[in-house]
């Protein structure tokens, strides 16, 4: 069964539910899916992954210091060629979701357009567009019938 790995990190809880509802959208596909905190995801499993999400909350207009070190750490276990995706909430700017994108087109994944953005704590209409997004890897990753 294709497999989607979200990974986050989340200060307030808003981009974990993000993340939560990613998984919810590619499990409904019938996708093994699975959300873990950047400190619980290991290397092996998003190697094994056919697809990788990852997300961060936006802090002094970047992405967390932590998740930087972690992607850099993808792109050193060589984890490519496997579809990907952006996403993130923020208070005033937001940028994080944009630089886990580059940094992910860097590796070499092909990260699905466009990063998704949720202000604040996501509103009902913000999880089901996490859903969707999670139901767009699922469509990606899945062989065709």
């Amino acid at each position: 069964m294709p497999k989607v790995v979200v990974v986050y990190l989340s200060t307030s809880g808003n981009t974990k539910a993000m993340a939560d509802a990613i998984v919810e959208g590619a499990v409904s596909r019938n996708v093994d899916a699975l959300a873990m905190n950047f400190h619980e995801a290991k290397i092996e499993e998003l190697k094994s992954a056919d697809a990788i999400a990852i997300g961060s909350s936006t802090f002094y207009y970047k992405m967390l210091p932590p998740m930087e070190k972690f992607i850099e750490s993808l792109a050193k276990a060589n984890v490519k060629a496997k579809v990907g995706a952006a996403f993130g909430s923020y208070g005033w700017s937001g940028e994080a979701p944009g630089m886990i994108a580059e940094k992910m087109r860097e590796i070499g994944i092909k990260v699905i357009d466009p990063v998704l953005r949720v202000q604040y704590a996501p509103a009902e209409k913000d999880i089901e567009e996490c859903r969707r997004l999670g139901k767009d890897i699922a469509n990606k990753i899945k062989p065709a019938r």
